[in-house]
């Protein structure tokens, strides 16, 4: 009887300690959002966007495999929250059909998410890590243009690459099409 109650009132304690995670909806301020906190597609903002897409784009096939993942672990520089995002993966080609790069498995780290939405323009801001040593790290911006195409525009940042920050000799050319109103359609 003595072991129930202690069980008892261990799974209490356990009860009681335990918090609700706070939602938020998506587009919250970053300094709104409290450490564990969930920032969520309240509005389903991001489905639209889900699928598979191809552009041709200077004699490149560009196919971006769009999903969304729900409470995607995030980190800022002073917490970690969580968050509904479209995560990107995708596969260039050139007009010989060879793969110039592909993320589909993500061997290589390359992030490409939503970090947030412009209701107002049907469009989603995604946030681009670059390739080898960062370059080509930037924002890419979706606007739905219908339910079958996306309008495409890619800002890269600028990288300064030495051999202490790049060492070796690395691949560092870009290769997502760097343009703005590029048409992507579903398939």
């Amino acid at each position: 009887m003595k072991n129930f109650k202690l069980i008892i009132l261990g799974i209490l304690a356990n009860f009681l300690q335990c918090k609700a995670q706070q939602v938020y909806p998506l587009n919250t301020f970053m300094e709104n959002i409290p450490q564990g906190g969930y920032v969520k597609d309240l509005n389903n903002e991001l489905a639209p966007f889900i699928g598979v897409y191809k552009a041709n784009y200077q004699g490149n096939q560009v196919i971006l495999y769009i999903t969304k993942v729900v409470n995607k672990p995030e980190k800022s520089i002073n917490k970690e929250y969580y968050m509904d995002s479209l995560v990107i993966k995708y596969v260039v080609k050139n007009s010989a059909g060879v793969i110039l790069q592909d993320t589909q498995n993500n061997s290589s780290k390359i992030d490409f998410y939503s970090i947030g939405t412009m209701p107002q323009f049907n469009a989603v801001v995604l946030l681009y890590s670059g390739t080898n040593c960062g370059v080509g790290w930037g924002t890419i911006y979706f606007r739905k243009i219908n339910s079958n195409q996306i309008y495409w525009d890619y800002r890269p940042n600028d990288t300064i690459l030495d051999q202490q920050n790049c060492p070796g000799n690395q691949d560092i050319k870009i290769y997502l099409p760097v343009t703005k109103d590029l048409i992507f359609t579903k398939q």
